[in-house]
Protein backbone atom coordinates (compact mmCIF):
# COMPACT_ATOMS: atom_id res chain seq x y z
CA UNK A 1 0.00 0.00 0.00
CA UNK A 2 1.37 3.39 -0.94
CA UNK A 3 1.39 6.43 1.28
CA UNK A 4 -1.02 8.17 -1.08
CA UNK A 5 -3.85 5.95 0.17
CA UNK A 6 -5.45 7.00 3.45
CA UNK A 7 -5.62 4.06 5.86
CA UNK A 8 -8.74 2.24 6.93
CA UNK A 9 -9.54 3.45 10.46
CA UNK A 10 -11.22 1.34 13.14
CA UNK A 11 -12.20 2.69 16.55
CA UNK A 12 -12.61 -0.24 18.92
CA UNK A 13 -14.26 -0.81 22.27
CA UNK A 14 -17.28 1.47 21.97
CA UNK A 15 -19.72 1.19 24.86
CA UNK A 16 -22.12 4.15 24.47
CA UNK A 17 -24.55 5.11 21.71
CA UNK A 18 -23.34 8.72 21.60
CA UNK A 19 -19.74 7.54 21.18
CA UNK A 20 -20.73 5.23 18.34
CA UNK A 21 -22.70 7.86 16.42
CA UNK A 22 -20.01 10.52 16.91
CA UNK A 23 -17.28 8.13 15.86
CA UNK A 24 -19.12 7.12 12.70
CA UNK A 25 -19.83 10.79 12.01
CA UNK A 26 -16.11 11.56 12.27
CA UNK A 27 -15.43 9.30 9.30
CA UNK A 28 -14.34 6.04 10.91
CA UNK A 29 -14.33 3.12 8.48
CA UNK A 30 -15.21 0.65 11.22
CA UNK A 31 -16.26 0.45 14.85
CA UNK A 32 -15.42 -2.41 17.17
CA UNK A 33 -17.93 -3.93 19.59
CA UNK A 34 -16.28 -5.99 22.31
CA UNK A 35 -17.92 -9.27 23.33
CA UNK A 36 -15.02 -10.48 25.52
CA UNK A 37 -16.48 -10.72 29.06
CA UNK A 38 -13.17 -10.03 30.79
CA UNK A 39 -12.61 -6.73 28.97
CA UNK A 40 -13.50 -3.40 30.62
CA UNK A 41 -15.03 -2.52 27.23
CA UNK A 42 -17.32 -5.52 27.14
CA UNK A 43 -20.92 -4.85 26.11
CA UNK A 44 -23.91 -7.15 26.21
CA UNK A 45 -25.97 -8.10 23.19
CA UNK A 46 -28.72 -5.58 23.90
CA UNK A 47 -26.26 -2.67 24.06
CA UNK A 48 -24.52 -3.91 20.93
CA UNK A 49 -27.86 -4.03 19.10
CA UNK A 50 -28.45 -0.38 19.95
CA UNK A 51 -24.95 0.74 18.98
CA UNK A 52 -25.13 -1.09 15.67
CA UNK A 53 -28.59 0.21 14.79
CA UNK A 54 -27.77 3.82 15.65
CA UNK A 55 -24.45 3.75 13.78
CA UNK A 56 -26.23 2.48 10.66
CA UNK A 57 -28.46 5.56 10.78
CA UNK A 58 -25.37 7.79 10.57
CA UNK A 59 -23.46 5.82 7.92
CA UNK A 60 -24.51 2.35 6.82
CA UNK A 61 -21.12 1.85 5.12
CA UNK A 62 -19.19 2.03 8.39
CA UNK A 63 -18.28 -1.58 9.18
CA UNK A 64 -19.41 -3.03 12.49
CA UNK A 65 -16.86 -5.50 13.85
CA UNK A 66 -17.61 -7.95 16.65
CA UNK A 67 -14.54 -8.75 18.78
CA UNK A 68 -14.16 -12.14 20.46
CA UNK A 69 -11.41 -13.86 22.45
CA UNK A 70 -11.47 -17.66 22.46
CA UNK A 71 -15.27 -17.88 22.31
CA UNK A 72 -17.38 -20.96 21.79
CA UNK A 73 -19.17 -21.30 18.47
CA UNK A 74 -22.51 -20.92 20.24
CA UNK A 75 -21.39 -17.63 21.80
CA UNK A 76 -20.48 -16.21 18.40
CA UNK A 77 -23.63 -17.53 16.77
CA UNK A 78 -25.76 -16.03 19.54
CA UNK A 79 -24.29 -12.58 18.86
CA UNK A 80 -24.53 -12.89 15.08
CA UNK A 81 -28.19 -13.85 15.36
CA UNK A 82 -29.04 -10.71 17.32
CA UNK A 83 -26.59 -7.97 16.32
CA UNK A 84 -26.03 -6.58 12.83
CA UNK A 85 -22.31 -7.09 12.19
CA UNK A 86 -20.23 -6.87 9.02
CA UNK A 87 -17.14 -8.63 10.27
CA UNK A 88 -15.75 -10.68 13.14
CA UNK A 89 -12.45 -10.16 14.95
CA UNK A 90 -10.72 -13.01 16.75
CA UNK A 91 -8.06 -11.94 19.26
CA UNK A 92 -7.31 -15.23 20.97
CA UNK A 93 -5.89 -18.56 19.81
CA UNK A 94 -8.76 -19.39 17.46
CA UNK A 95 -7.98 -21.73 14.58
CA UNK A 96 -8.52 -20.72 10.99
CA UNK A 97 -11.19 -23.40 10.71
CA UNK A 98 -13.07 -21.85 13.61
CA UNK A 99 -12.69 -18.29 12.30
CA UNK A 100 -14.09 -19.13 8.88
CA UNK A 101 -16.87 -21.37 10.14
CA UNK A 102 -19.31 -18.47 10.58
CA UNK A 103 -19.34 -17.52 6.92
CA UNK A 104 -18.37 -13.89 7.58
CA UNK A 105 -15.30 -11.79 6.82
CA UNK A 106 -12.90 -11.92 9.75
CA UNK A 107 -9.84 -10.24 11.20
CA UNK A 108 -7.22 -12.34 12.99
CA UNK A 109 -5.12 -10.64 15.63
CA UNK A 110 -1.41 -11.42 15.78
CA UNK A 111 0.45 -10.63 19.02
CA UNK A 112 3.75 -9.12 17.99
CA UNK A 113 6.97 -9.87 19.85
CA UNK A 114 10.48 -10.95 19.02
CA UNK A 115 10.27 -14.24 17.17
CA UNK A 116 6.70 -13.82 15.89
CA UNK A 117 6.56 -15.45 12.46
CA UNK A 118 3.98 -13.45 10.54
CA UNK A 119 4.43 -15.72 7.53
CA UNK A 120 2.95 -18.56 9.58
CA UNK A 121 -0.25 -16.55 10.09
CA UNK A 122 -0.37 -15.56 6.43
CA UNK A 123 -0.33 -19.24 5.48
CA UNK A 124 -2.59 -20.45 8.28
CA UNK A 125 -5.27 -17.78 7.79
CA UNK A 126 -5.26 -17.28 4.01
CA UNK A 127 -8.90 -16.21 3.90
CA UNK A 128 -8.69 -13.62 6.69
CA UNK A 129 -9.96 -10.23 5.52
CA UNK A 130 -6.86 -8.80 7.23
CA UNK A 131 -4.33 -9.58 9.94
CA UNK A 132 -4.35 -7.18 12.89
CA UNK A 133 -0.88 -6.75 14.39
CA UNK A 134 -1.16 -5.89 18.08
CA UNK A 135 1.07 -5.67 21.13
CA UNK A 136 1.82 -8.94 22.90
CA UNK A 137 0.73 -8.93 26.54
CA UNK A 138 0.44 -12.24 28.41
CA UNK A 139 -2.23 -10.76 30.68
CA UNK A 140 -4.36 -8.84 28.19
CA UNK A 141 -5.97 -9.73 24.87
CA UNK A 142 -5.79 -6.15 23.59
CA UNK A 143 -6.42 -2.59 24.67
CA UNK A 144 -3.02 -2.48 26.36
CA UNK A 145 -2.21 1.07 25.30
CA UNK A 146 1.34 -0.13 24.59
CA UNK A 147 3.21 0.14 21.29
CA UNK A 148 5.09 -2.89 20.03
CA UNK A 149 8.47 -2.59 18.32
CA UNK A 150 7.61 -1.22 14.88
CA UNK A 151 10.86 -2.72 13.68
CA UNK A 152 8.96 -6.03 13.65
CA UNK A 153 6.58 -4.68 11.00
CA UNK A 154 7.09 -6.70 7.80
CA UNK A 155 8.52 -4.98 4.75
CA UNK A 156 5.95 -6.72 2.56
CA UNK A 157 2.99 -9.00 2.95
CA UNK A 158 0.44 -10.62 0.71
CA UNK A 159 -2.23 -9.79 3.32
CA UNK A 160 -3.88 -6.57 4.39
CA UNK A 161 -2.15 -5.57 7.64
CA UNK A 162 -3.78 -3.43 10.31
CA UNK A 163 -1.62 -1.73 12.93
CA UNK A 164 -2.86 -1.76 16.53
CA UNK A 165 -1.32 -1.33 19.95
CA UNK A 166 -0.65 1.99 21.65
CA UNK A 167 -1.81 4.22 18.81
CA UNK A 168 -3.06 7.72 19.59
CA UNK A 169 -3.70 11.04 17.84
CA UNK A 170 -0.13 11.94 18.79
CA UNK A 171 1.65 9.07 17.01
CA UNK A 172 -0.68 7.70 14.33
CA UNK A 173 0.48 10.01 11.54
CA UNK A 174 4.09 8.97 12.16
CA UNK A 175 3.03 5.31 12.19
CA UNK A 176 1.23 5.64 8.87
CA UNK A 177 4.18 7.43 7.28
CA UNK A 178 6.72 4.88 8.54
CA UNK A 179 4.84 1.63 8.02
CA UNK A 180 2.15 2.35 5.40
CA UNK A 181 -0.34 -0.10 6.95
CA UNK A 182 -3.58 -0.97 5.20
CA UNK A 183 -5.37 0.18 8.34
CA UNK A 184 -5.04 1.41 11.92
CA UNK A 185 -6.98 0.37 15.01
CA UNK A 186 -7.29 2.28 18.29
CA UNK A 187 -9.11 1.83 21.58
CA UNK A 188 -7.49 3.26 24.72
CA UNK A 189 -5.65 5.97 22.76
CA UNK A 190 -8.88 7.89 22.18
CA UNK A 191 -10.17 7.58 25.74
CA UNK A 192 -9.76 9.66 28.86
CA UNK A 193 -9.51 8.12 32.32
CA UNK A 194 -12.56 5.88 31.92
CA UNK A 195 -12.03 2.79 29.80
CA UNK A 196 -14.68 2.40 27.13
CA UNK A 197 -15.68 6.08 27.20
CA UNK A 198 -14.41 7.70 24.03
CA UNK A 199 -13.26 11.32 23.84
CA UNK A 200 -14.92 12.64 20.68
CA UNK A 201 -12.20 15.24 20.18
CA UNK A 202 -9.47 12.61 20.32
CA UNK A 203 -11.45 10.32 17.99
CA UNK A 204 -11.77 13.13 15.44
CA UNK A 205 -8.09 14.02 15.73
CA UNK A 206 -7.02 10.39 15.43
CA UNK A 207 -8.95 9.89 12.20
CA UNK A 208 -7.72 13.20 10.77
CA UNK A 209 -4.11 12.48 11.68
CA UNK A 210 -4.31 8.96 10.27
CA UNK A 211 -5.86 10.05 7.00
CA UNK A 212 -3.62 13.11 6.59
CA UNK A 213 -0.54 11.21 7.69
CA UNK A 214 -1.10 8.83 4.82
CA UNK A 215 -1.16 11.56 2.19
CA UNK A 216 1.77 13.76 3.18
Amino acid sequence: MGLSNPPWCKICGLTRIQDATQTVGCGANAIGLNFYPHSPRYIDVQTAQQLSAESIKVDADCQKVGLFVNPTASEVNDVIAQVTLDMLQFSGEESAEFCRSFGMPYLKAVKMQQGTQLETYEVEYPDAWALLLDTHDPNQAGGTGQVFDWGLWPKRSAKRLILAGGLSPENVASAVQQLAPFGVDVSSGVEGDDKGIKDSGRVRRFIQEAKNGGSN
